[in-house]
Order: structure tokens, then C-alpha cells, then sequence
């Protein structure tokens, strides 16, 4: 059958009034069979979506719990937390506030972002390795030139830095701008496509991609875990060894031995870039919650956990080194996710940091119940309790 489906339909397929949609949605159903009644019920206007989709036919539902209160202490989030957690898994949000409730038992999250830069690298295509040295040259030269050509991109983002990587008859330029609430991933591509531009015309190198992969966006790359990109987040928490006792049902010990043995050793035997039990999920059920890239779940993955005896107290932390979130733009304009953002204080300017230790303070509380619960021979039975 020639063309789209909404071209034999006759539909706009970026319209997006209330009618549009119906037509559209009337359309998918004729050609596939399938009854989307419940696709239908779309609990938001379709104009407000205009920049989040296309061809859109309804709203997916996925059902939003919380976790918490959770007690951080950190450089932008300060106070009490109920984090809302969208999600299809049973007992991830039960564990997630299991371990804030122990945290908080033991005076709860401490967080910090140590850096805050996101990254976009081009690959320039030029004749050798003394043009790429030439390059190099001129770019070192002429920074202010170079940050002109961001600026009339951008009244937001800022460059920092530029590292650079000649391979060959490549040369990559992995660019790192702030950004400031935005994620940022739109705004360091189109200032970066100016900067390239700028270099070609001056020292005749050609942008082959403005995303040469060493960015790295959405895939798993040891530059992130050791540079970092978007943010880069610690959060910590002591938990006194009664409280790990009695709460836990294990011992400090137990709990560092499993995180070593798992984590640490498990996770470098099997070449993983990051050392985590599980913080993939609680980056994707807040991302999804709040907005978020669900792509960028991809960085979150790549958290370190670390957990010690300390006269039997345990310390534990995690350290993530590619936190990419932002409260302006993308999805955070959608009705539902504003409403989460609110419900933590993350919603609009001055907020992304925040948002930030939120995650890691989250993704803390999850490794430490599961964490905590393979110590103690419990996972298998929390699940099935769950109705998993």
C-alpha cells in the first residue's frame, strides 16, 4: 500500500487540535484493527503536546505512586520529599520508600552536584594530522570568536570547554556548555552546529555530524562515567547499626559484603560501565514522572554504588556521574508532569540542580532496600508479596 498511513487518509499529521486527533486515532484504528477506546481518554488538550510529539492519537497511562518523605540535605534540596514515581513494576516503590524511611532513621540523604556541563562532540573531516593540529591551533586561538557564535544561538547556555580528539583524518570536539534548567541537549546541538560552521570557514575542515558519539548521548560510554555529563551527583547516608538491625534485618557487614561481591565485583566481571544493583529503575520510573528524556535513563544507569562497615554503622553512597534532567522545556511543559515537578519543588527556573540530588538521593534509597534485602535472603519473598 503506497504512502503513510496519513497520507491516504488525507490527515495533517503534525495537527493537533482535539479534532485532529480524533481523525487521526479513527484512521490508526481502520488500519490495524485494534479498538482504542482506551487510548482515547487523553486527560490533557493536544495543543500541548505540540512540541513533545507527532501523529499523536491519545495518551499512554502508566500508573504514579510515591515514595517517601525522604530527609535530604544538599547544596539546592533541602528538606522533606515525596518523590513521585511513575511505574509498571510492583514493589519498586515500596522498596524505594523502605530505604528512605531508613535513611531517614539515620539522619537521612546528604547530596551534592560536583559539575554541570552537557556535551555534544562533532567530527570535522581535514586532510591529516597537521591539519588537525592547524585546527586545534585555531580554535585555542580564537575562543572568543567561538563563544560569539554560541551566544547568538542562545541567551541561556554558555560554552565551557573544548576537548579535542584528532584520529586520523578525524578530528572530534567534544563541547561542553552550560546550560542552565534546560536538559540542554537541543541547545548544545544548535550551538554547536554554529561553532562548526565558524571553523570551517576559517580553517577549511568539514562537520561531518554534529554528534560524533563522543558526546556520548543515550548510550552507555566510559568518557561519561569518567568526565561526566549533565550532572555529576554524590549522595551519601550513615545508617547506625541498630537501625540497620532492626529495620534491615542484617548487619552493616552483610550489607557491604553483598555490595562488594554484587556490585562491585560482580559488575567488573561482567564489564558493565557502572557498579549498581538496580538504579536504572529509579531513574526511569522519576524521569517518566517528571518529564524527563527516558532515553537519557541510559546515563543514570552508569551510578557506582559503594557501601562500608564503619564500627558497625553503614555507610553507603552512590555516585552518578551522567544525571541529565532539566525543569524548563521538553516534557516538563505536559499538565501531568508539572504537577510532579511541583509536588518536589522542581518545577520551572533554578531548579535542575535540585531536581538533580533528588534523583540520586532516589536511586540511594533502592540500593540500599535491595541491596539490603539480598543480604538478608529477602528479595524473592518481597516480590511475591507484591504480587510480582
Amino acid at each position: 500500500m503506497p504512502g503513510t498511513m496519513g497520507e491516504q487518509k488525507g490527515l495533517k499529521n503534525r495537527g493537533y487540535s482535539a479534532a485532529d486527533m480524533e481523525e487521526r486515532r479513527a484512521a490508526a484504528e481502520e488500519f490495524t484493527g485494534a479498538s482504542l477506546d482506551t487510548i482515547a481518554k487523553c486527560g490533557l488538550d493536544p495543543e500541548t503536546a505540540s512540541k513533545n510529539i507527532e501523529n499523536m492519537i491519545g495518551t499512554v497511562q502508566i500508573p504514579l505512586g510515591y515514595a517517601g518523605p525522604v530527609r535530604i540535605s544538599g547544596g539546592e534540596a533541602n528538606g522533606e520529599f515525596l518523590v513521585p514515581l511513575a511505574t509498571t513494576e510492583g514493589a519498586l516503590v515500596a522498596s524505594i520508600s523502605r530505604g528512605m524511611s531508613v535513611m531517614n532513621d539515620g539522619g537521612g540523604v546528604r547530596a551534592r552536584v560536583l559539575s554541570d556541563a552537557m556535551t555534544r562532540a562533532p567530527v570535522l573531516r581535514v586532510d591529516g594530522i597537521d591539519h588537525a593540529c592547524r585546527v586545534m591551533e585555531w580554535i585555542d586561538s580564537n575562543m572568543d570568536a567561538i563563544e560569539a557564535a554560541v551566544a547568538e544561538t542562545t541567551s541561556h547556555g554558555k560554552l565551557i570547554r573544548i576537548d579535542k580528539y584528532p584520529a586520523g583524518r578525524s578530528l572530534y570536539l567534544r563541547c561542553a556548555y552550560s546550560t542552565g534548567d534546560a536538559m540542554g541537549m537541543n541547545m548544545a546541538t544548535i550551538a554547536t552546529e554554529a561553532v562548526c560552521r565558524l571553523i570551517e570557514k576559517e580553517t577549511g575542515a568539514v562537520m561531518v555530524s554534529v554528534s560524533g558519539n563522543m558526546c556520548s548521548d543515550k548510550k552507555p560510554a566510559a568518557i561519561n562515567m569518567i568526565n561526566g555529563r549533565g550532572k555529576t551527583v554524590v549522595a551519601e547516608a550513615t545508617i547506625p547499626k541498630e537501625v540497620v538491625e532492626k529495620r534491615l534485618h542484617a548487619t552493616s557487614a552483610a550489607i557491604a559484603e553483598t555490595n562488594y561481591r554484587k556490585n562491585l565485583l560482580g559488575s567488573s566481571l561482567a564489564g558493565t560501565l557502572g557498579a549498581n544493583a538496580h538504579a536504572a529503575n529509579m531513574v526511569a520510573a522519576l524521569f517518566i514522572a517528571t518529564g524527563q528524556d527516558p532515553a537519557q535513563v541510559v546515563g543514570g544507569s552508569m551510578a557506582v554504588t559503594t557501601c562500608e562497615d564503619v564500627d558497625g554503622d553503614l555507610y553507603i553512597s552512590v555516585r552518578m556521574p551522567t544525571v541529565e534532567v532539566g525543569t524548563v522545556g521538553g516534557g516538563t511543559r505536559l499538565p501531568c508532569q508539572r504537577e510532579a515537578l511541583q509536588m518536589i519543588g522542581c518545577l520551572g527556573e533554578g531548579k535542575a540542580r535540585k531536581l538533580a540530588e533528588i534523583v540520586a538521593a532516589t536511586v540511594l534509597a533502592g540500593e540500599l532496600s535491595t541491596l539490603a534485602a539480598q543480604a538478608a535472603g529477602q528479595l524473592g519473598a518481597a516480590h511475591a508479596a507484591l504480587g510480582r
